[in-house]
């Protein structure tokens, strides 16, 4: 009966269409914005390295500051938290666009990544915890999955229309712009309605985040251990996935092709693209793929990258291997999209309310971990090896990966 009343529950409720669509306008802007800085880097520095390395670093506040986010997500209205980080964020990137020149353009590049990483330490755990506590049962998936959807509908459209204004623009208007969704996105935020959450009521801030922390802890070492392992399964295969797609593609295609940013774009758009298919697959299969079968969608993640490897040996021009790359990337886009969906949305289920926010913050922060030294690896690895060993070397160890996670997989 409980089962039937879950499934018969809405869900595009007000509150979540509203969280829809403040991360239409959130991941719009950060879809431009990181295009834009991506091709302005590569195409100042010529180098994957350079590259790699102002995402590693940039990521290391996101890291070390989204355990003490899961704390305030839990502790403090979601709502304000959202609205507050997307407000700074909005005033931040259009301070960037402001002060960006071509003599400090990497400067002020490194600054505003390191800023948005401090803000998205509290941003993600907030909004990931916000979607169990609107939605319920199999919605959670299908919850899941829809935001995946609009984060790949903005994967998309965005690289396509990032490209266009950076040729005929330069950086400057697409970080304005960037800027400006995120304002409103904060304003769509501030007519969400929540529950209240927990307070801290006389009790000082550190004894409050040494309880949480250690709380948390507690429940994946001890409680649930198969989520822990889950994680960190997760933040090894996402530390080879990012560093291919994240480093890999774009220096493959403007570097080692040498093709233009119009055809990186459309790269981009069809990765959004398949993005958006895997999401979908994602929320028809809630109910008909098993969770112990996941495993081999990695597995089908790491083939992609090793015949991408095989492609980029093969002598048939710059533009067949370009074909061959982005048909390769896209398939694993989905599966590794219908991948990570299904494994939050089985932490997210297993996780009590009031330690949602904490325990995704945990998921963040350890899969998180991994990929900024696999970002700068990649980013020097491309800069000595050919691409295709590169690739081939990646697709041999996520397969294995894949086919050798089975037992952790019947556990759940």
């Amino acid at each position: 009966m409980e089962q039937q009343e879950r499934r018969g529950e809405k869900l595009l409720t007000r509150n979540f269409t509203l969280l829809l669509l403040g991360q239409v306008f959130s991941l719009l802007g950060n879809g431009a914005l990181r295009f834009a800085l991506s091709m302005y880097v590569l195409e100042k520095t010529g180098s994957a390295a350079v590259f790699g390395t102002l995402l590693a670093v940039s990521m290391v506040p996101t890291i070390l500051l989204t355990p003490f986010g899961g704390v305030l997500a839990d502790r403090i209205d979601r709502r304000k938290i959202m609205v507050g980080l997307d407000l700074t964020s909005g005033v931040a990137v259009l301070a960037a666009a402001a002060a960006f020149a071509d003599g400090r353009g990497i400067a002020v590049t490194a600054a505003l990544l390191m800023v948005l990483s401090i803000l998205g330490a509290f941003e993600s755990p907030t909004v990931q915890a916000c979607v169990p506590q609107m939605l319920s049962g199999e919605n959670v998936l299908r919850g899941n999955a829809a935001v995946n959807q609009v984060a790949a509908i903005s994967g998309l459209v965005t690289p396509f229309l990032g490209s266009l204004l950076y040729t005929a623009c330069g950086v400057r208007p697409v970080l304005a712009g960037a800027g400006i969704c995120f304002l409103l996105t904060a304003a769509l935020e501030c007519f969400i309605r929540l529950p209240k959450t927990a307070r801290v009521q006389g009790q000082r801030l550190g004894d409050v985040l040494r309880e949480d922390l250690l709380g948390s802890a507690r429940f994946l070492v001890r409680e649930r251990r198969e989520v822990l392992e889950l994680l960190l399964f997760s933040a090894v295969v996402g530390a080879l996935i990012s560093g291919a797609a994240i480093v890999g593609l774009p220096y493959l295609i403007r570097t080692s092709l040498g093709l233009s940013a119009q055809l990186y774009g459309a790269a981009e758009s069809a990765m959004g693209l398949a993005a958006l298919l895997g999401g979908a697959a994602a929320g028809l299969l809630a109910v008909r793929l098993p969770f112990r079968q996941i495993n081999w969608l990695v597995a089908g993640v790491g083939l992609c990258a090793l015949l991408g490897g095989v492609a980029l040996a093969v002598p048939v021009g710059a533009m067949g291997q370009y074909g061959a790359l982005v048909i390769l990337f896209c398939i694993a886009q989905a599966m590794a999209c219908t991948f990570s969906i299904f494994a939050v949305s089985a932490i997210q289920q297993r996780t009590p309310e009031h330690m949602t926010g904490k325990v995704m913050a945990c998921v963040s922060a350890i899969s998180m971990c991994a990929q900024p030294l696999g970002q700068l690896a990649y980013g020097l690895w491309f800069d000595i090896s050919p691409g295709w060993l590169v690739l081939v070397v990646s697709g041999v160890s996520i397969f294995a990966l894949g086919v050798g996670s089975r037992r952790l997989f019947k556990k759940w």
